[in-house]
C-alpha cells in the first residue's frame, strides 16, 4: 500500500486548520485580485526567496518574519509592489498590520507577498478594503477562490495536495502557485503558498523545503528571468495532533518530504505548461551528469536557448539546437559521447546525427508534452527539468502587458 496519495481537487486549505479567501477588490478588471491565508494557530513557517537584486517589499518583510511562527499570508495580485522605495515597505508593513488587526493576530505573525506590474504605488484603500473582506470570507473552502486571485497572465489556476502515512498517522499537505511568464526561479518561483499539519523543528523544515525546491521550483523556466517578487513559503501548523517530524534519519522526516517534493513537482509542472504563451511542455531528462548541478546547468542552457524553443514550436527535430545549447553550458563533458533522444526515438548518437523517421519525429512533436533525453555517458547523475516552447503569443502577451 503507497504511503502517499494524491487529493483530487486539493488544494492550500485541504490539509487542517487552514482557511483561505479570494477576493475582487479593484487592482484587476472585475477579477479576484486579493487572496488571504489563514491558519487557526501558529505555524512553523521556512520560506524560499528570490536572489534578484531587486527584490520587491513584500519579499523583504517576509523573509525578515519568517522565523517567527505565522498565522497568516496576505497575497495581491495585479501589483508587484517592486521598486516602491520606502512607501512599498510602509505599505507592505500596513497590509500585515491591517490583516492582524482585524484577524487579532500579531503583526508579525503576517506574511506579505504581491504580484504582477513592477514600480507602482498600491492603492492601499483598495487594497484595505479587500483584506477586510476576505477576513469575513476565510472558510475551509476558500481555497479555490484564492488559487485564483494571485493570478496574473495565468490562464488557469494552479493546485495540489497530497495524504501521506507514517507509522500509522496521517497528514495532509497542499499548496497553491502562480506563474506563468518571468519564470527561471533561483530559490524560488513565483509566489507559491504550501500548507500542511505535521508537527516539525523549523530549521528542519527549512532545509526540507530547500531541497524540495531545487529539485522542483529551481528546474523550471518559461523565459529565463528570475522575478523581483519570487518566494515559496510553507506553513506547519501541527494540527490534529498529525505527524510529527522529530529527527533527520527518521520516517517521518523522509515520508514528509516526498510528499513535499510531489506537491511542489506538481506546481512547478503546472506553471511551466501554462507559460505565458506555451503551446509545448518539455520534459527534459540530462543523464549521465557528473553532478546535479553540471545536469542542472545543461538543462537551463538548453531550456532556455531561443532556439530550442522555436525549434519546438515549430514541431522541428533540430537536435543540433540541444547540443549547441548543451555546450554552452560551461560544463566540461565528452562530446563524443553525447546520446539524444525525442520521446524514444533517438536522433544522435556519440556526439554524432544518426538518420531516424523524420514522419515518426513529427509525431513526438506534435503532442502536447514532449520528452527529451540528452545522455551525457560521463557519470551517474540523473536531472529532471520542465520547460516549455516560444511561440508568437508570448510576445503579444509581453508586448502589451502594462496596458
Amino acid at each position: 500500500m503507497s504511503l502517499l496519495s494524491k487529493i483530487e481537487g486539493g488544494g492550500v486549505t485541504t490539509a487542517s486548520g487552514f482557511k483561505a479567501a479570494g477576493v475582487k477588490c479593484g487592482l484587476k478588471n472585475n477579477s479576484y485580485d486579493l487572496a488571504l491565508l489563514y491558519s487557526d494557530k501558529k505555524a512553523c513557517a521556512a520560506g524560499v526567496f528570490t536572489r534578484n537584486k531587486f527584490r520587491a517589499a513584500p519579499v523583504i518583510l517576509s523573509e525578515g518574519r519568517i522565523q517567527n511562527s505565522i498565522q497568516a499570508v496576505v497575497i495581491n495580485s495585479g501589483n508587484a509592489n517592486a521598486c516602491t522605495g520606502q512607501r512599498g515597505l510602509s505599505d507592505a508593513e500596513e497590509m500585515a498590520r491591517y490583516a492582524g488587526s482585524l484577524l487579532q493576530v500579531d503583526a508579525e505573525n503576517v506574511l506579505i507577498a504581491s504580484t504582477g506590474v513592477i514600480g507602482c504605488y498600491l492603492p492601499m484603500d483598495k487594497i484595505k478594503k479587500g483584506i477586510a473582506k476576505a477576513v469575513a470570507n476565510l472558510s475551509s473552502e476558500g481555497g479555490k477562490n484564492a488559487a485564483h486571485a494571485i493570478m496574473t497572465t495565468d490562464t488557469v489556476h494552479k493546485e495540489t495536495a497530497y495524504r501521506g502515512t507514517a507509522n500509522g498517522k496521517h497528514f495532509v499537505i497542499g499548496g497553491m502557485a502562480k506563474g506563468s511568464g518571468m519564470i527561471c526561479p533561483d530559490m524560488a518561483t513565483m509566489p507559491c503558498f504550501l500548507t500542511t499539519d505535521v508537527s516539525i523543528e523549523r530549521n528542519l523544515l527549512q532545509e526540507t523545503l530547500g531541497k524540495a525546491v531545487e529539485r522542483t521550483f529551481n528546474m523550471i523556466t518559461v523565459d529565463g528571468d528570475t522575478s523581483t517578487n519570487d518566494m515559496v513559503l510553507v506553513l506547519a501548523n501541527g494540527s490534529n495532533n498529525s505527524v510529527k517530524v522529530q529527527s533527520r534519519d527518521s520516517d517521518e522526516l523522509n515520508i514528509f518530504y516526498e510528499a513535499l517534493l510531489k506537491c511542489c513537482r506538481d506546481l512547478a509542472v503546472q506553471i511551466v505548461a501554462d507559460g505565458e504563451g506555451a503551446t509545448k511542455l518539455i520534459h527534459l531528462i540530462v543523464r549521465g551528469a557528473a553532478d546535479f548541478y553540471s545536469g542542472k546547468a545543461i538543462a537551463r542552457s538548453i531550456l532556455n536557448s531561443l532556439l530550442v524553443k522555436t525549434a519546438f514550436f515549430g514541431e522541428d527535430a533540430n537536435w543540433g539546437r540541444i547540443i549547441m545549447a548543451a555546450g554552452n553550458a560551461g560544463v566540461d563533458f565528452s562530446p563524443e559521447k553525447v546520446d539524444v533522444f525525442l520521446g524514444d526515438l533517438q536522433v544522435a548518437a556519440n556526439g554524432s546525427g544518426l538518420v531516424f523517421d523524420e514522419a515518426r519525429a513529427k509525431k513526438i512533436l506534435e503532442k502536447k508534452e514532449i520528452s527529451v533525453v540528452i545522455d551525457l555517458n560521463m557519470g551517474s547523475e540523473e536531472v529532471e527539468a520542465w520547460g516549455c516552447d516560444l511561440s508568437y503569443d508570448y510576445v503579444r502577451i509581453n508586448g502589451s502587458y502594462r496596458s
